[in-house]
């Protein structure tokens, strides 16, 4: 009888230490994540740089993260989360300056989730001011043609170069064909400047309308033989008032320019 005692005690006793050892097992089975080491930010706390966090380390598997950027004062204090800001990375924006950044990660499986935050970054710093593309009017890279609206003030406009066919301007001279070559910022030509011309006295030759010089820098124009010409019977010379100027600035004003130039007449030819 003593036996069978001790038999079904120690049957017992094995039967307690099964559930035991089993219902530690369904408790270790069923636990939400638990962070171990919290997520780390890297990249360059600057305005417009972009930063990466990980996921920090976790026991308990889990099966999917979330993420959630926050902005902190520059103890990495006072936090306020960040809308919108739920990716993996996140660039960095104007309103983060003076400030720090810290990453919350949230893990989580089939039996619930925890949430870790980042140290903070280093306080955020402005982007750096791009170097200036003008200088005194003018681009500072480049060559060749400018287009008039890369051009202001204080450069101004250079009328530098001038022709006409016929190469002799005589009595019988029906028609005249100027033109002009336009430049500023050190000889580059110009595109798109406004030329203007007429000759002086009035009413020798018509007045074009104003003309845009071309890729080329020039401008070509046609006036035709009007009642006054020529301006005296002893006329050598024609005299022409060339302008040139910016489209939308006033006539007189901004970076125009103007010059009188002349071509040869011989009115015996």
């Amino acid at each position: 009888m003593k036996r069978r005692t001790n038999l079904l005690a120690l049957l017992g006793a094995g039967i307690v230490t099964v559930l035991v050892i089993a219902g530690f097992s369904e408790a270790a089975g069923s636990a939400a994540p638990s962070n171990q080491s919290p997520p780390s930010v890297s990249g360059k706390a600057q305005e417009g740089q972009t930063l990466t966090t990980s996921t920090g380390t976790w026991t308990n598997s889990p099966t999917s993260y979330s993420y959630q950027w926050r902005r902190c004062d520059n103890n990495g204090g006072s936090c306020s989360t960040i809308s919108g800001a739920t990716d993996k990375t996140y660039t960095l924006k104007k309103v983060d300056v003076d400030n720090t950044i810290r990453s919350r990660v949230t893990a989580k499986n089939a039996d619930g989730s925890n949430a870790a935050t980042s140290v903070p970054t280093a306080v955020v710093t402005a982007a750096p001011t791009p170097p200036p593309t003008t200088k005194d009017g003018c681009p500072t890279s480049g060559s060749g043609t400018l287009d008039i609206k890369d051009v202001a003030l204080p450069a101004r406009l250079v009328v530098d170069g001038q022709s006409v066919t016929p190469s002799v301007i005589s009595r019988s001279t029906q028609d005249v064909t100027v033109k002009f070559h336009v430049s500023a910022c050190g000889g580059r030509s110009i595109q798109n400047a406004l030329v203007y011309a007429t000759a002086v006295p009035f009413e020798q030759f018509s007045i074009p309308s104003e003309t845009p010089t071309g890729a080329d820098g020039w401008a070509t124009m046609t006036m035709h033989q009007d009642r006054f010409f020529p301006a005296s019977a002893r006329q050598q010379l024609l005299a022409v008032f060339v302008r040139a100027r910016k489209s939308g600035e006033p006539t007189l004003g901004g970076i125009s320019t103007r010059r009188l130039v002349s071509f040869k007449v011989n009115l015996n030819g």
